[in-house]
């Protein structure tokens, strides 16, 4: 069996804020074999690197008075938004944002080097993964919102990819929640393995955006016959981790979704794996801080014993550590879990 293929979530996101170049180049130092950059698009089509298309949540733009006027509401994928969208910046304004830790009240050490980076472009992170010798897993960010406001995501990969020369192409995986755009992106030419990403529960928002009233939720589409016909149509699938758990009375153990799913043929991800409590099975967590880091050693585990084709972590060093491989020591700046009480 292969091993498992380590991608650093958004970079190594638990030590710095989450798709910077410091992220990126120290999750490369402490053993990542691959990041993974969410991608979202600018007015004038410049593919970006950032968790979502609203911007303040990890980014200093609503404290940014020339921009006060950009903020909004708006429906994405079925819910209500409000903040500042990047789909009304233009990336020379985008260039002008600093970086910030999406999660301070639970990574502190992340909080304290808000400011340090510029937010980058997704040809930047290709020549950056290039540089460190990562992989890349492209995760394209509301596929059918950016296609119906003209700016196809699919379209934007491809001239990225190309517009690069990127040397390591057969290091490139593409995944998003919404299967159709997977295939836009192939049929434009990408080499990419394509992974199917899975919510715990839901319907994926093209299949909504259809107005198929039939359409199958991400749980129907685990069942034997949908994972077979997935099968047919991308390489992977990657899933909550949550998914992969499941209870015999108050006994946690995990379930036969990497098994059904190898014997179609399907690799199967797991996202995303963090230490905090706040991420935890209820069974792992330690004390009552959300901040504090449970028994994770032991949840993580259990998800190496699968044989997962990959796993998600905001802590390369962590998994190293858990899979027993040589792992890099863990930032001498990394402050250690706030303890549990």
């Amino acid at each position: 069996m292969q091993p498992t293929t380590l991608i650093a979530h958004r970079g190594a996101s638990g030590w710095a804020p989450e798709h910077t170049e410091t992220a990126i180049r120290l999750a490369a130092e402490l053993g990542a074999d691959a990041v993974e950059p969410d991608l979202v698009a600018t007015r004038d089509g410049v593919l970006v690197v950032r968790h979502d298309n609203e911007l303040s949540e990890t980014t200093d733009v609503a404290a940014r008075a020339e921009f006060a006027d950009r903020r909004r509401s708006q429906p994405i994928d079925g819910h209500e938004l409000e903040g500042w969208f990047v789909e009304d910046f233009t990336w020379a304004e985008v260039a002008t944002l600093r970086a910030r830790e999406r999660l301070p009240h639970l990574r502190p050490l992340g909080a304290r080097q808000d400011g340090r980076d510029r937010v980058l472009r997704f040809d930047e992170l290709l020549t950056l993964a290039d540089e460190t010798g990562l992989g890349v897993v492209a995760e394209l960010k509301h596929a059918t919102h950016h296609a119906a406001i003209g700016l196809p995501l699919d379209e934007l990969v491809a001239d990225a990819v190309r517009g690069t020369r990127w040397r390591a192409p057969g290091a490139l995986v593409v995944e998003s929640f919404e299967e159709s755009v997977l295939h836009a992106v192939r049929e434009r030419g990408v080499e990419a393995r394509l992974v199917y990403l899975m919510e715990h529960d839901g319907t994926a928002a093209d299949l909504v955006a259809g107005g198929d009233a039939s359409a199958p939720t991400y749980a129907e589409q685990r069942e034997d016959a949908a994972l077979a016909a997935l099968a047919s149509r991308v390489d992977a699938i990657s899933v909550a981790k949550s998914v992969l758990f499941e209870r015999d009375g108050e006994r946690l153990g995990t379930s036969d979704l990497v098994e059904r799913a190898r014997a179609v043929g399907l690799g199967t991800i797991a996202w995303t794996l963090r230490p905090e409590n706040a991420f935890l099975e209820p069974e792992h967590r330690l004390g009552e801080h959300d901040a504090a880091w449970g028994d994770w050693t032991t949840e993580w585990g259990m998800l190496a014993a699968l044989g997962l084709e990959a796993v998600f972590v905001d802590h390369p060093d962590l998994w190293r550590r858990v899979t027993a491989r040589d792992a890099p020591a863990a930032p001498r700046s990394a402050c250690p879990p706030p303890a549990a009480r």
